[in-house]
This record gives C-alpha cells, structure tokens and sequence, in this order.
C-alpha cells in the first residue's frame, strides 16, 4: 500500500515541476521588444515623442523670433541715426546760412567811387546815384529811381519776399538773374544796382518812366 502512495506522490510532484518550469521558460523566453509591445508602453513612448518634438518646434519658434526682433531692432535703430545724421546737418546748414546772412548784414559793402554830385545821399542810396550816373542817366532822374526802389524794397540789398522769391535793392526775379552781373549779386548793392538800371533801361527807357508804370500799376 505505501509504494503505490509513494508513487502517486512522486507523479503529482512531477507535474507540479513539469507546470513551473513551463511557466518559467516561458518568462525566460519573453525578449524585451515583446515586453515593449504592451499598449500602454507605446502609448507612453509616442507621448513622450511627441512631448519632445513639441518642445523642439517651441525652440525653434522661440529663437526665430528673437533673432527677428534683434534684427527689426537693429534696422530701426540705423533709421533713427540716419535721421538723426539727416536732421544734425540740416541745422548745420541753417545755422550756417544764418551766420553768412547776419555777417552779410552787419558787413558795409563796398559801394565804390560816390561822386560829390551824390553827396546828397549816403549808403546804398548813395552807391545808386553814382551808378545811374555812369549809366548814363542824368541826376535828375534820381528822385524817381530813390522813390521806385523805396517802393520795393527800401533799399535794402538783403530784401527778400517770400511769397514772389524776388530778391535785393531791385527787387529781380528771380533773384538768379543778377548774377549775370556777378556772382556775389545776394550780397554786392552795386551789382544788384546795375543789373537793376539795366533792367529799367531796357524795358522802359529812364527811372521816371518805370516810377510812372509803377505809380499806374503797382508794379514794374
């Protein structure tokens, strides 16, 4: 009786070993690319992917914009210098066309020779008796001459409107014209003076006759 429960024993413990070691190659046998396999360890591994994908993008975006905003930052900085530069040298200028102006009119022209028939008159005045009379004219057509420029420009060889840009003693315009008298006609009364004479010569004959179309008109 004993030997036949011996071997009933030894049968049932076989199958015990057999059934364990079964299960223990079988988790041997798993490789760890099965293991990945399970669906919630790919589902973390694309997760994860994709996170790093996300953050890459992310830095991607963020270093363009910056390297963009730099350079919007330089360009608008070079703009504001060039107008800077722009507005420096304009007051450069301004400043100095005011500088020649004022030394232009704290200046006493040369107004040459003044003959003692003109002693009656002094500065520019003086200096237009002298060239009306090397003109040609005779003296008595000073009293005109004297009241036409008077009219237009009270003498003043710096006068300027600024509605018409006529310029100088003979009100010329534009002011350009003198020039074929001399180069120095903005600032020279004898030079606007003779270019003026001319003017008066040639278009109405003497300076009482342009006075008289002036008194008639307003204008010559």
């Amino acid at each position: 009786m004993v030997p036949l429960l011996t071997r009933m024993a030894c049968r049932a413990f076989a199958v015990l070993l057999l059934i364990t070691g079964v299960g223990f190659g079988i988790h041997l046998g798993m490789t760890p690319d099965e293991e990945v396999q399970d669906p919630r360890l790919a589902a973390e591994k694309d997760l994860r992917a994709a996170d790093a994908q996300q953050q890459t993008t992310r830095d991607w975006h963020r270093d363009y914009a910056k390297s963009a905003a730099d350079d919007d930052a330089e360009a608008k900085a070079e703009n504001i210098a060039q107008v800077a530069s722009d507005q420096a040298k304009a007051l450069d200028n301004t400043y100095a066309d005011i500088v020649a102006e004022e030394e232009a009119r704290n200046s006493t022209p040369d107004l040459g020779p003044i003959p003692e028939d003109c002693d009656a008159y002094s500065g520019n005045k003086a200096a237009g008796c002298a060239r009306l009379l090397d003109h040609g004219f005779g003296l008595d057509q000073m009293p005109c001459l004297e009241s036409l420029w008077d009219k237009e420009s009270g003498w003043n060889h710096l006068a300027h409107n600024p509605g018409s840009g006529a310029y100088g003693i003979p009100q010329a315009l534009p002011g350009e014209k003198m020039a074929s008298v001399g180069d120095d006609w903005q600032t020279n009364p004898n030079t606007q003076i003779i270019w003026g004479l001319s003017y008066i010569s040639g278009r109405y004959g003497t300076p009482c006759d342009a006075w008289a179309y002036s008194e008639a008109n307003g204008f010559y």
